[in-house]
C-alpha cells in the first residue's frame, strides 16, 4: 500500500534533495503555478524570477529611502553648520540670544523661535531675554530632562513668542550649566504637525547643547574663590633623590 504524501513532505523531500531538479529539468517548464501579479499560470521559473524582482523592487524601495534620509541628514548638518557660524559672529555676548533665535528662524525655517534667561550677569539684568521668566518657568525647566515636542498646552514659555497664540506646536529645550537649568529656548510653529512627540530629537540636543554652551558667558560669574597659599618648599637633595631611584 502506497503511502500517501502530503505538502510538507513534498517540501521536506526537496530541500533534502536539491539535485531533484536537475534530474528532472523538464519538470521545471511543465509545473505551472498561479502568479499573484497576473492570475495566470506561470512555469515554476518564471514564478521564481517574479519573487526575485519583488525582492529587488524592496531592495529599491529600501535603498532610496536610505538615500533620502542621508540627503536630509546633510542638509540639517548644513544648516547647523551656518547657524553656528552665526554665533560665532556676534561681536559681542549681548547679541548672542539675538543672533541665535534669528538664526534658527533664518537657517532652519521655524516660523517663531525665542529665549529666556536668568541669573544673568548684572549688566545684562534689563536685557528682553530675561523678562517675564516667572519660578514655575524656573522649575519647569530644571524638570525637562529632554527636548519637549508636541502640542501647545499654553505653555508659558510660548507665550513669549512675538505670536504665542497662533503656535499649535512647539519644540522646548532645556538650557543648562553644570546640570541646572539657566534658561530656555522656545520654537513654534501654526503647524500642528510640524513639531510632534514622535519626531528624532538628535539635533534638537545639539541644538539645546550648543546653544547652552554659547549663552553660558551672559550667566553671573562664580564666586571667585580665595588663592590657595602654596606649601613652603623643602630644599631637595637630588643627588640623594637620584640614589634612592637607583
Amino acid at each position: 500500500m502506497t503511502a500517501t504524501l502530503d505538502s510538507d513532505s513534498v517540501a521536506a523531500y526537496l530541500a533534502e534533495h536539491p539535485q531533484f531538479f536537475q534530474e528532472h529539468a523538464g519538470l521545471l517548464g511543465e509545473v505551472k503555478l498561479a502568479s499573484p501579479l497576473t492570475g495566470k499560470a506561470v512555469s515554476l521559473q518564471e514564478r521564481q524570477m517574479e519573487v526575485m524582482r519583488d525582492k529587488y523592487k524592496a531592495l529599491e524601495l529600501r535603498m532610496s529611502e536610505l538615500i533620502h534620509l542621508a540627503q536630509d541628514n546633510a542638509a540639517i548638518a548644513n544648516r547647523f553648520h551656518a547657524w553656528t557660524q552665526a554665533l560665532l559672529q556676534a561681536r559681542h555676548d549681548g547679541a548672542l540670544p539675538r543672533a541665535l533665535v534669528n538664526g534658527l528662524t533664518t537657517h532652519f525655517g521655524v516660523p517663531q523661535a525665542t529665549l529666556r534667561l536668568w541669573h544673568v550677569a548684572p549688566e545684562h539684568a534689563d536685557a528682553w531675554f530675561v523678562q517675564g521668566v516667572s519660578d514655575d518657568a524656573r522649575i519647569f525647566a530644571n524638570s525637562l530632562m529632554a527636548p519637549y515636542c508636541g502640542s501647545n498646552h499654553d505653555f508659558e514659555a510660548v507665550r513669549w513668542l512675538d505670536d504665542g497664540a497662533a503656535v499649535a506646536s512647539t519644540v522646548i529645550l532645556p538650557l543648562r550649566s553644570g546640570g541646572a537649568a539657566f534658561g530656555l529656548l522656545i520654537l513654534g510653529s501654526p503647524d500642528p504637525e510640524r513639531f510632534t512627540a514622535s519626531m528624532a530629537t538628535d539635533f534638537l540636543i545639539h541644538i539645546g547643547e550648543t546653544a547652552s554652551a554659547a549663552l553660558a558667558s551672559l550667566r553671573v560669574s562664580s564666586p571667585v574663590q580665595a588663592p590657595v597659599q602654596a606649601p613652603a618648599q623643602v630644599p631637595v637633595d637630588i643627588g640623594a633623590l637620584g640614589q634612592d631611584l637607583g
